[in-house]
């Protein structure tokens, strides 16, 4: 359990890190001149877009660019003052001060949180401040005064925003061993950030700002999961004795290989001769290999079960909001046991087996790319929609007074038995190798353990998802729309 007095030596190196950030001008100096001049920007833009607007009669459109400025003004001395957070670990490195730091009786996470909180000390001192001139400048140009709600989530998404951007530089600079690869590595934080703001300005001219306490929420979540990753893989001896990295692909490929086939199967597979030890050699992979990363997956298949459940209730839900008209519903449209447009796919249209497995992997690599980058969060968004639209259209047919459970038989099931279960096996594959960079890793890298997360996510995928998603696929394309007309046959006759 952390107590008060475990937290209190990583206050005291916040305490010395924020100190001397403090007597070094070249950093006070630009954070508060960025936190005095943007507001003041910021307070022209809206003035002259309120005068423009009012000429032509279209105010709301002023009304909604204020609260945006107000949250593009926090963000901004967040993103300049990231270097302080880049620099926190590889600076002091480069310029050999950190090792009496790193010498200390600190613990790892001490030393690690302590640095992090300086770090984040003055992107918000910066925020804060360019928050409140621009909220006294609007208010004297405008007569302009924030909602106390409203301003309440402008402070929370801002200290979110800063502690997933502060949090995922401090994880960059304890695995990089240069500045400048620290600096350009920063990317990967501005660019999302960058699109996330878009993303929120959308939200926020639309008015829908009870929507921000979910994105405050994700980013809280998303900043907790940086902070263990960066926790989970400090390691003071490898950062002291850290060397320019070099990329290796032989070494990787031959990790990925070895963790993929199994320590044995080269030796198993020379000793075999013939299609007979092949095949003996294929279902000692199934049974050793896959099996074993088949049970490392307990946890997340249980979590994308209730995942996939959720998206089902969630869709359900919505077609409370967004209403079909029950006219188009109603199958009036069947005739001579077949729905007008809609036939029986001939045998010799077998290519559509191939789209539409082609198109579920499709769907898998945008989940995995998705999940690297979010720790599999992203991908059982992905994964859930179908459940969600699933729960929409049952929902509606039931508002509608047809029997849902009924067309779910017809319209899911044939195919569904395969579907969904590959679904959650390769969401739970996605969801523990993006788990896995916020997992220590004893005695290992973080590359050697990523790639072996990554030859278990092959292993599924190949062995277990791909195969169900194929005969899915097929009887989705031969099996459910027969099904379908039958059904719907029976119920007009």
């Amino acid at each position: 359990m952390i107590t008060f007095e475990k937290l209190y030596p990583a206050f005291i190196i916040t305490r010395r890190e924020v100190r001397d950030q403090m007597r070094d001008w070249r950093i006070v100096i630009p954070v508060i001149a960025l936190a005095l001049i943007s507001p003041l920007l910021m307070n022209f833009t809206a003035k002259q877009v309120m005068n423009f607007v009012q000429t032509y009669g279209a105010r709301l459109v002023g009304d909604r660019l204020i609260p945006f400025l107000l949250m593009a003004v926090g963000f901004f001395p967040i993103s300049v003052s990231l270097v302080i957070a880049l620099e926190s670990f590889v600076g002091e490195q480069e310029r050999r001060s950190i090792e009496p730091l790193l010498s200390s009786p600190l613990t790892n996470w001490q030393l690690y949180l302590g640095k992090l909180l300086a770090s984040l000390a003055p992107p918000l001192f910066g925020s804060y401040l360019a928050i409140f001139v621009y909220l006294v400048g609007v208010y004297r140009q405008l007569h302009w005064i924030a909602d106390p709600a409203f301003l309440l989530q402008i402070l929370l998404l801002t200290t979110a925003q800063a502690l997933v951007m502060v949090s995922g530089a401090v994880v960059i600079s304890t695995q990089t061993t240069s500045v400048r690869a620290a600096n350009l590595l920063a990317s990967f934080i501005i660019i999302p950030m960058m699109l996330l703001i878009q993303g929120e300005s959308i939200i926020m001219f639309w008015a829908r700002y009870s929507v921000l306490w979910w994105i405050i929420f994700a980013q809280v979540l998303i900043a907790g999961l940086l902070i263990r990753t960066g926790i989970a893989h400090f390691n003071r001896e490898e950062l002291l004795g850290q060397e320019l990295d070099m990329l290796n692909f032989k070494w990787g490929w031959s990790v990925f290989k070895q963790a993929f086939t199994g320590p044995d199967s080269i030796g198993r597979a020379s000793g075999d001769a013939g299609f007979l030890g092949r095949l003996n050699t294929l279902g000692h992979w199934y049974q050793r290999e896959v099996g074993q990363a088949i049970r490392k997956l307990t946890l997340p298949l249980m979590f994308m079960a209730l995942a996939l459940a959720a998206g089902l209730g969630i869709g359900a839900n919505l077609a409370n909001a967004f209403i079909i008209p029950a006219e188009l519903l109603k199958l009036d449209n069947l005739k001579n046991g077949s729905i007008e447009g809609f036939e029986v796919l001939p045998l010799y249209l077998a290519g559509g087996v191939l789209l539409v497995w082609l198109h579920n992997l499709r769907a898998l690599i945008l989940a995995t790319t998705l999940g690297i980058f979010s720790f599999g969060v992203l991908s059982v968004i992905i994964l859930a929609l179908p459940l969600a639209i699933l729960g929409f259209f049952m929902a509606s047919l039931a508002r509608a007074g047809l029997a849902p459970v009924l067309f779910m038989m017809a319209f899911v099931l044939p195919h569904g038995i395969l579907e969904i279960p590959a679904i959650i096996i390769a969401g739970a594959a996605i969801l523990r190798l993006g788990a896995t960079l916020a997992t220590p890793a004893y005695h290992q890298t973080i590359g050697e353990a990523w790639l072996q997360a990554l030859a278990d996510w092959a292993k599924v995928m190949v062995g277990v998802a791909l195969p169900l998603f194929f005969g899915a696929a097929s009887l989705e394309v031969f099996v459910t729309p027969v099904v379908v007309i039958r059904l719907l046959s029976t119920l007009n006759s």
